[in-house]
């Protein structure tokens, strides 16, 4: 059995999703990807585009939170943002939890109005996310 994977956020909208989405497209035939929140708060339409523009689709993923998901088939949690590590969940033993931090995309894009611009802050962020998983091996 492939190794399974829960990459976590606060609301799993956006950078736990498009790490979920990676993982999926990069590195499938090695583990199974999940992603989930502390809280759900739906999926952010900016992530679904710029995934989509490097030709990953995540619309069809759903935010959902960690209580959702059977919490002790996970070998590994990687929290994805500051507050996700610091109220992580309990997991048992067996799951090793990582923590590797990516900025906000929602909060970056906030600093401008012009919306290529906002676009770009999650476009930085998803190159960084795809970055990590081509080499979520030397992670783990």
């Amino acid at each position: 059995m492939k190794p399974s994977i829960l990459f976590l956020c606060t609301g799993n909208s956006c950078r736990s999703q498009m790490a979920e989405g990676w993982g999926r497209a990069l590195q499938a035939e090695n583990f199974n990807f999940y992603s989930a929140g502390i809280e759900k708060h739906g999926k952010n339409p900016s992530a679904i585009k710029v995934m989509s523009e490097a030709g990953v689709d995540i619309s069809s993923q759903e935010s959902q939170t960690v209580d959702e998901l059977p919490v002790d088939s996970f070998d590994y949690v990687i929290t994805v943002c500051g507050h996700a590590d610091d109220n992580c969940p309990y997991f048992p033993a067996k799951t090793k939890i990582i923590h590797h931090g990516f900025e906000d995309p929602p909060k970056l894009a906030l600093a401008f109005t012009n919306k290529e611009k906002q676009l770009d802050c999650y476009r930085k962020v998803r190159d960084q996310i795809k970055s990590f998983i081509e080499k979520i091996t030397d992670y783990l």
